[in-house]
């Protein structure tokens, strides 16, 4: 069962660590490019600060985002800010998803997020904690993969599997990090394709942060995996 008082606790936690490394970051260093293709710290942060405030959207009861254009023009008109500001949003962003939080009453209910996917609210902190702790990679500032909760890593990996299980273009396969195990792709009884790995890799490479070159795979080839 989902423990939504948890993982609001957990999205704070990851949220003061986010805020720790930026704000040892300069001007200069925010427009870097981050390791997300075409956008650089700046973006990343302004995308971290816009995604609470989306998810107080969802959480309030209206869209998560106008539109695809909006959501997209907020991140390149906040990029370019100075640091102070930046941080300054994230944090403010942060207390705005966390009064939401602790104002629901109703956990149980369906909510929908972008393009279509729909899910149940008390699941909407872990989402917001794999947003921080994936961008604080993406951040380029010190935090790797191997780095994140360890809880973290074992439920967002079996949260990607699932998101792929059944999916026609992903031939069925078995993910192990020599201790767990968990199915993705076409759904039988008998996986083809073994995929095995330490847990920062299984999760870098379904996260789509890797390209599975560290990962042993037994009985095909690597699959390639829809993007997120």
């Amino acid at each position: 069962m989902t423990d939504h008082a948890h993982d609001l606790a957990r999205v704070q936690e990851a949220t003061e660590r986010l805020l720790s490394a930026a704000s040892a970051l300069d001007n200069a260093a925010l427009a870097e490019p981050s390791r997300l293709p075409g956008w650089t710290r700046g973006h990343v942060l302004a995308h971290i600060a816009r995604n609470a405030d989306a998810l107080v959207n969802v959480l309030e009861g209206r869209p998560m985002y106008l539109s695809a254009e909006i959501r997209d023009a907020d991140i390149e008109r906040d990029a370019p800010r100075p640091l102070e500001t930046h941080i300054t949003d994230v944090r403010d962003s942060a207390a705005r998803f966390d009064a939401a939080g602790a104002a629901q009453d109703d956990w149980d209910r369906e909510v929908e997020l972008r393009n279509g996917i729909t899910d149940i609210a008390a699941r909407l902190p872990f989402r917001r904690w794999a947003e921080i702790e994936l961008h604080h990679v993406d951040l380029g500032a010190g935090q790797e993969l191997e780095d994140v909760p360890a809880e973290f890593t074992e439920r967002e990996t079996e949260f990607l599997a699932q998101r792929f299980l059944g999916h026609a273009d992903v031939p069925a396969t078995r993910l192990s990090d020599g201790t767990r195990t968990w199915d993705t792709g076409r759904e039988t009884d008998d996986p083809e394709i073994t995929v095995t790995g330490t847990p920062a890799d299984l999760l870098g490479w379904l996260a789509g942060r890797r390209e599975g070159t560290a990962l042993e795979v037994k009985g095909g080839e690597l699959p390639a995996l829809p993007p997120l």
